[in-house]
């Protein structure tokens, strides 16, 4: 026998395998966005043959994978049996943690939450946020009454950046002791489920692209204005994060103070609106909500304050237009949440500022961008780790 036959027959089980396996992706791929469908219009919409479909879908379903999903009858020939992707498969978990919440929510793989929670973030240091984190997730899984076993990974939402290196968070400024090394390490112990770390704009940017106003977007920019600052990129449907992670981090650019040189972060954030309001006369215990409210009544220092808080976004919007050309700019966070009295004084003041104009508009998803955009990503991690495990004990 020939040396090549026998490397041809050592390499032919590994290459059917392959080959089974790819046609089992491809398969479920497809279902996942048809939603349902049968062996027939699969084998169109794929390419593949109707017995390879079949022998496909036959190990998918004894994988836990796929299930029928009822019948069709058409006008002419044999009812069909429909095929759907198994949601219970497996679960993915998503989270955001902010200064003043922590959200968590699980989801089945069709994306589906099946059980959330939206706790106040009282806790004052690093381990105490920490034990928070685990016990509300704990608390959103028992109460799914999902098996833990089933919940293969999650994604964690934070201001900063994730140092996978150095393996803590940087730059999370309003949460102390936050960029502790060793803290997410922890987490994943304790809840036994992998976690992924992402920044929060970067999540919310993916978020509304996928379930808000992005969608379709060639290319948008998400100004997420808080208790910071922060942007997330999304061109064709991907993020953009720059070299070491930090695109979109514009709380750092360079803003003339009154007394000294500030940074953006420091006039463009829901603190900043509270302390415009201040200096223009307001009393009482601040915040960004209360002086929206007080500009909704017509207090004519909170109106200011709201239309120097424009004229500042504007500027924002005009850096982002500058570097990026977009052809969307999304405002959220809880000063966008406000977007109703913004966006009038942010588009006169754009005006002035750049002949540079791409399209405003506000968050469709809210307070729920980060959360909801940790829950996508999740999903496309849980969706390919489910496949392998099932695919490799069937």
């Amino acid at each position: 026998m020939a040396a090549s036959d026998v490397v041809e027959q050592q390499e032919q089980p590994w290459s059917r395998q392959r080959l089974r396996s790819s046609n089992e992706r491809l398969l479920l791929s497809r279902l996942r966005a048809l939603g349902s469908a049968s062996r027939a219009q699969l084998a169109r919409e794929t390419g593949l043959s109707k017995p390879t479909v079949s022998s496909a879908l036959a190990a998918l379903a004894a994988a836990g994978l796929v299930r029928e999903a009822g019948t069709h009858a058409p006008e002419r020939g044999r009812t069909a049996v429909l095929y759907a992707p198994d949601p219970a498969a497996g679960y993915a978990l998503g989270v955001d943690v902010g200064r003043g919440w922590l959200r968590v929510a699980l989801a089945d793989l069709d994306g589906t939450l099946v059980a959330r929670s939206d706790v106040r973030n009282r806790a004052r240091g690093s381990d105490a946020m920490a034990g928070l984190l685990v016990s509300t997730a704990r608390q959103v899984v028992a109460n799914s009454e999902v098996d833990p076993a089933e919940v293969v990974h999650g994604v964690v939402g934070t201001p900063g950046v994730y140092d996978e290196r150095q393996r803590r968070v940087r730059y999370a400024m309003h949460l102390p002791g936050w960029g502790r090394a060793g803290l997410f390490d922890r987490m994943r112990e304790e809840l036994g489920v992998p976690l992924e770390v992402h920044n929060d704009a970067n999540l919310a940017a993916l978020g509304e692209y996928t379930y808000g106003v992005g969608a379709g977007s060639r290319l948008f920019a998400y100004i997420m204005i808080g208790t910071g600052l922060g942007m997330g990129v999304v061109s064709e449907g991907r993020l953009f994060t720059g070299a070491h992670g930090l695109a979109g981090e514009i709380g750092f650019l360079p803003w003339p103070g009154q007394r000294r040189p500030e940074r953006l972060e420091d006039a463009v954030s829901g603190v900043a609106v509270a302390e415009t309001a201040r200096r223009l006369g307001m009393t009482g215990q601040l915040t960004a909500k209360s002086v929206f409210d007080a500009a909704r009544q017509g207090d004519p220092a909170a109106v200011e304050a709201v239309r120097l808080e424009g004229e500042r976004i504007a500027h924002t919007v005009a850096a982002a237009a500058a570097v990026l050309d977009p052809d969307l700019v999304v405002l959220g966070g809880g000063v966008g949440h406000s977007v109703d009295l913004l966006l009038r004084p942010v588009r006169e003041h754009l005006r002035t500022l750049t002949p540079l104009r791409p399209k405003l508009a506000p968050s469709r998803l809210g307070e729920d961008a980060v959360l909801l955009g940790a829950v996508a990503t999740a999903l496309g991690t849980a969706r390919d780790l489910v496949f392998e495990r099932r695919s490799a004990a069937s």
